[in-house]
């Protein structure tokens, strides 16, 4: 689910609809027990009424994608979510790193440093 998620945002991405995309990727979505509910963080009641305006494509894609047309997307707001920034190299990397753990592997490779 997570993965058709970010490639749908991605695909927002790039054909110019950014905002969508970020509210996709401000937190990860989490599947309920259920097995068809998405449920999202959101940080403001405006980005959640703009989310709700503009999902049924994501809706629509998903169930689609993973075969399962119950699928439903919950949104919530937490007011207390800011988004964490990498700053310093060792930051950036160790987030690069929790994206794609295969980038440990080239950097001991080519015996990098990480700055």
């Amino acid at each position: 689910m997570l993965l058709m998620w970010n490639k749908f945002a991605q695909r927002l991405s790039d054909s110019g609809k950014k905002i969508m995309a970020t509210y996709m990727q401000i937190n990860d979505p989490v599947l309920a027990k259920d097995g068809f509910t998405i449920q999202l963080e959101l940080p403001n009641e405006g980005s959640k009424v703009d989310f709700d305006n503009n999902k049924l494509d994501l809706l629509g894609y998903l169930r689609g994608k993973l075969h399962n047309h119950d699928i439903v997307i919950e949104t919530h707001v937490n007011e207390k979510i800011s988004k964490k920034h990498a700053f310093t190299p060792q930051e950036k990397y160790e987030r690069l790193k929790a994206i794609n753990p295969a980038i440990e592997l080239l950097r001991k490779a080519f015996d990098l440093d990480i700055g």
